[in-house]
């Protein structure tokens, strides 16, 4: 079984050989959860390897954009746009993205996004000890 080293900022490095097996790929995202004190890391597939249905000349241009905004998301989040309603239902159609997740890809959600990670980076934010603390501050 392939061990791994915890580096700074908590990154870890995927054995190849576990990377071949699940066809990961630089830039996939994977889900960690934490199950009986276990880390346990699950691929996210942006694509699913189903056939794609049909797409009609204005759909197929519609998800080159979003494919291309897909790609600035998962490249530089604080830079990006978010796809419109036309796009995620083009995106979801083509099997790009779940539709599931769909609500995350949306430009209403992104600028949200964007605007967390500027209140972090501002020092916009408040840390607690605990939850009744935490209670306290939303009353």
């Amino acid at each position: 079984m392939p061990t791994m080293r915890i580096r700074p900022k908590h990154q870890i490095t995927i054995p190849k050989e576990v990377s071949e097996k699940l066809h990961l790929q630089v830039g996939d995202l994977v889900e960690a959860t934490v199950e009986n004190g276990n880390i346990v890391l699950i691929p996210k597939q942006l694509t699913n390897k189903q056939s794609i249905p049909s797409l009609n000349k204005n759909e197929q241009k519609i998800l080159v954009k979003a494919k291309e905004k897909i790609k600035k998301i998962q490249t530089d989040l604080a830079h990006s746009k978010g796809l419109n309603d036309n796009e995620v239902k083009i995106a979801v159609k083509a099997k790009l993205i779940n539709a599931d997740q769909a609500w995350w890809w949306h430009e209403d959600w992104q600028k949200g996004e964007r605007e967390a990670d500027k209140d972090l980076a501002k020092g916009r934010y408040k840390q607690f000890d605990n939850i009744e603390d935490v209670i306290k501050e939303l009353n």
